[in-house]
């Protein structure tokens, strides 16, 4: 099984963590997903930094900026990763563009994610339709699962044929906006979640976007099974480095 799927069948509420590879420092990478183990992190999503990230907000734009002056490339990440399940055994999760994995080539890309370990995908710019069309076999033949994105604005037809693909979790964005532009939930979110609970999905949703703190964690995991935090984390790398990781973890469960 899948570990993500192991992850999903416990009983707790999941916290992931993401951040981009290659930030603060170029051999930063390995370190931090190591640290977040041990900090108690249930999945990790590793950015691949893009020069051109539209779903992001400023903090990871500027981020994946300073990843690719550090020289981060795929093959580069890839390097890095070839030893971590040596040292990880927690889910992880690259995400990124799909512009990079197109140059890297799709097939070849899937199959070096299976080499190191990584368990999943994360493309926000890949329509659930093309994938489900051109590539979902070339996913599966690798034992990837790819992770949909679903927003406020998503259509319950489309939100149902994203479940019906899906054999992952469901990355539920809990706003329209990019990453970061937000802080705590209000009654329009909170519907929001309720609504996405009422449909009684297959796949589990674990939301992302505007999730900072040990409340926001917790609003956001009342009726999903996890929340991601990014921008936030990005943050504090920014102004703590990558020794104090286990501090900013503690503060949100």
């Amino acid at each position: 099984m899948n570990r993500i799927n192991q992850k999903l069948a416990t009983d707790k509420k999941l916290l992931s963590i993401y951040f981009t590879a290659g930030y603060p420092a170029i051999d930063d990478t390995v370190k931090i997903i190591q640290d977040l183990e041990k900090s108690g992190v249930d999945m990790i999503e590793i950015g691949l930094p893009f020069s051109d990230p539209l779903a992001d907000g400023p903090t990871i734009q500027d981020s994946s900026t300073a990843a690719l002056k550090n020289g981060m490339t795929s093959k580069l990440l890839f390097e890095q990763l070839k030893d971590i399940r040596q040292s990880v055994s927690i889910p992880l999760i690259i995400m990124g563009y799909f512009n990079p994995m197109m140059q890297y080539g799709v097939e070849a890309f899937c199959a070096k994610c299976q080499e190191i370990g990584i368990d999943g995908l994360i493309i926000p710019d890949l329509p659930v339709a093309e994938y489900h069309e051109h590539y979902q076999e070339t996913f599966e033949k690798y034992g990837l699962i790819n992770v949909f994105l679903i927003t406020p604005q998503t259509s319950e037809e489309r939100i149902r044929f994203i479940d019906s693909v899906s054999n992952g979790f469901i990355y539920m964005v809990s706003s329209a906006s990019v990453t970061g532009s937000t802080s705590g939930f209000g009654n329009t979110q909170e519907a929001y979640f309720d609504r996405i609970h009422a449909m009684n999905l297959n796949a589990p949703q674990i939301v992302g976007f505007g999730i900072s703190d040990h409340k926001t964690f917790t609003q956001a995991t009342k009726t999903t099974k996890g929340a991601i935090i990014g921008s936030a984390f990005i943050k504090h790398l920014t102004n703590h480095g990558a020794d104090t990781i286990a501090h900013f973890i503690k503060g949100i469960r």
